[in-house]
Parts: C-alpha cells; sequence; structure tokens
C-alpha cells in the first residue's frame, strides 16, 4: 500500500526581501504574523514558527512517517534541521536591518528516538553570546512532556547584505 503527501509553497523571493529589508525580530513576527510566506523548507517538512522574541526562537512540527529514516524513526536531518532553524533565528531576531547571517557550523547530540507517536515537537533557539561579527546559540529539541530529545549549539556569522 502506497503513502503520498502533497505540499505547495509560496515564492522564497518574497520571503527573502522581506528578510533583507527589515530588522530580524521585525521581519520574524511579520512572518508568524502571516505578513510573509515560511521558507520552502517548513512546507517540505511541514514545521512552523510557533514564537520568536529577542534571541528566541520556537519551530514545532508533529513528525509523521513522512519524516523515518530506514529504521523507523525520524530521521537525524530533520532534528538538525529544526534546531538549526531555532538557533539560527535566535540569531536573527538580533540584527539590525541590513544584516544577515550564516551558520558557521551546527554541533547536534541526539539523545532520544523521534516517531509518529512522539506527538508535537518543540525546539527552542537562544543567543547565547553575540558580537560583531560572529554570534553563539543553542536549541533545543523537546517533546510535548518537555523531555529533551536533541541538542545543539550553532556559531554563526553575522555580515552586512550586498547593497543594502
Amino acid at each position: 500500500m502506497g503513502r503520498s503527501r502533497t505540499y505547495t509553497w509560496e515564492d522564497p523571493a518574497l520571503t527573502a526581501a522581506g528578510a533583507m529589508s527589515l530588522p530580524g525580530l521585525e521581519f520574524l513576527r511579520a512572518m508568524l504574523a502571516g505578513k510573509y510566506p515560511p521558507p520552502p523548507i517548513a512546507s517540505t517538512l511541514d514545521f512552523t514558527l510557533e514564537e520568536v522574541d529577542h534571541g528566541h526562537a520556537v519551530f514545532s512540527m508533529t513528525p509523521g512517517e513522512e519524516h523515518y529514516n530506514p529504521i523507523g524513526s525520524v530521521h537525524g536531518g530533520v532534528y538538525a534541521t529544526l534546531l538549526d532553524s531555532a538557533a539560527g533565528c535566535a540569531v536573527h531576531s538580533t540584527l539590525p536591518a541590513g544584516m544577515a547571517y550564516t551558520s558557521l557550523d551546527l554541533t547536534t547530540k541526539f539523545l532520544r528516538p523521534i516517531t509518529f507517536d512522539s506527538g508535537k515537537i518543540r525546539a527552542v533557539g537562544r543567543v547565547r553570546s553575540h558580537g560583531r561579527r560572529t554570534a553563539f546559540a543553542e536549541a533545543e529539541l523537546l517533546d510535548a512532556n518537555d523531555r529533551l530529545l536533541a541538542h545543539a549549539t550553532s556559531s554563526c556569522l553575522i555580515f552586512p547584505i550586498p547593497g543594502a
């Protein structure tokens, strides 16, 4: 018996234009309010930005079979994507207009398996240190009972947007 999943996404250039023209927190709050569409990766993996504040971002999703690896649990790449998104957007929320970031590294520790039975999970990101050129953030992946599923740290490069 086959299974299928269909999804759609908006033009990512619309979101990128907003990200380049607004302060990070203002942009992320506008995306949360639906003024900018989420990036295509959010549609692909079916996760959403749930909350954002200065130096803090939370994403959530309910895992399904479409996220599974060959041994019947959620693929580590899904963990990493959620953790990278939470840590990166926590950094993004601290940036003024005309500045951007990119992840330099992501170190992830997988602590518990995730399956469809895990229910809704949340990736909570926070900035731990912020300088002029780099920021250090961490993120935790939690289940509905706040049990730690995975943890990550990330270093981000901060740079001016060309032409901004």
